[in-house]
């Protein structure tokens, strides 16, 4: 079945010290494009869940959010800059022995110099924290993809009733262009039988001039190519794979079909039902522009 493009998931977890938050949503867009909101700390899980996602989606604007708070302490390393520490006690001996004032240097002291001590956090496993995210942003997928999955079944029903009106059309169209064609022998022979009077007429001529409009107006090719345009159209919305782009391209074929058939039609009734298909041609072509 077919999927939207519009889709949202959420999920979260406490994961052995961390609370995690993946929020995924969609709009239409032509192509995969992904906007990504992750902390700068954890920013090597970027690929990791373009990755994943890329798995079940194929196109649309798509933002994801993984929100990570860690919930114990997190490990800190001091460490210490020892050549900066011993410029400072060289300095401090050198001020000492110069000004002839006593040296009462501390550890401490020293350890409070400006750059002296660095605090850092403790390098993050990588692996092992995408495996506590992974099966939260797999979750958050699923219920995006459950979305989509309902929006397409809504979006394939409609289209799917708006292809139904435009072969009721179709059939209209096929009953009736043979009537046109015999109101048009009528209509000639008695154009005929008025300018000729008493004079015979000549049959031959009226068949040949029939069969002439007949070839003109004909629009048999054009009415069975849109009903095997349809019969597609019920294939790829029954697809499991991302269709929208040949869709897009179904639809266009089947306003050419129909703009064919009023190029040619020479009948009222016939261009009313050109007009009605084109109409509905038009709602599905806004309806696909959601399908992934």
């Amino acid at each position: 079945m077919v999927r939207s493009m519009t889709g949202f998931g959420r999920a979260q977890a406490s994961v052995e010290g961390y609370n995690i938050t993946v929020e995924i949503r969609s709009v239409n867009h032509r192509y995969f494009e992904l906007y990504t909101k992750i902390p700068r700390t954890y920013s090597f899980l970027e690929e990791k869940v373009k990755a994943l996602l890329q798995t079940e989606i194929a196109r649309g604007k798509v933002e994801c959010s993984v929100q990570i708070e860690a919930t114990a302490d997190e490990s800190v390393v001091v460490s210490m800059n020892e050549p900066l520490a011993k410029g400072y006690v060289d300095a401090v001996e050198q001020i000492s022995k110069t000004f002839g004032i006593a040296n009462d240097l501390t550890a401490m002291s020293v350890a409070r110099f400006s750059d002296v001590l660095s605090i850092s956090k403790a390098p993050v496993d990588e692996e092992l924290l995408w495996s506590k995210v992974s099966p939260v942003v797999s979750d958050a997928l699923k219920g995006f993809v459950d979305m989509r999955l309902a929006e397409g079944v809504k979006l394939s029903q409609d289209v799917l009733s708006r292809a139904d009106i435009i072969l009721d059309n179709v059939s209209y169209i096929e009953e009736r262009s043979p009537e046109t064609v015999k109101a048009y022998s009528e209509k000639l022979l008695e154009r005929m039988k008025a300018v000729l009077g008493d004079t015979q007429v000549d049959e031959a001529r009226i068949l040949t001039e029939a069969a002439i409009y007949a070839d003109k107006v004909a629009v048999a090719e054009e009415t069975v190519r849109l009903r095997s345009h349809i019969e597609q159209l019920h294939s790829m919305l029954e697809s499991t794979e991302a269709v929208g782009r040949k869709l897009d391209f179904l639809v266009q074929e089947i306003n050419r079909e129909a703009n064919t058939i009023g190029s040619k039609a020479q009948d009222v009734d016939i261009a009313r039902r050109v007009i009605d298909i084109k109409a509905e041609v038009e709602k599905i072509r806004e309806q696909i522009q959601n399908i992934e």
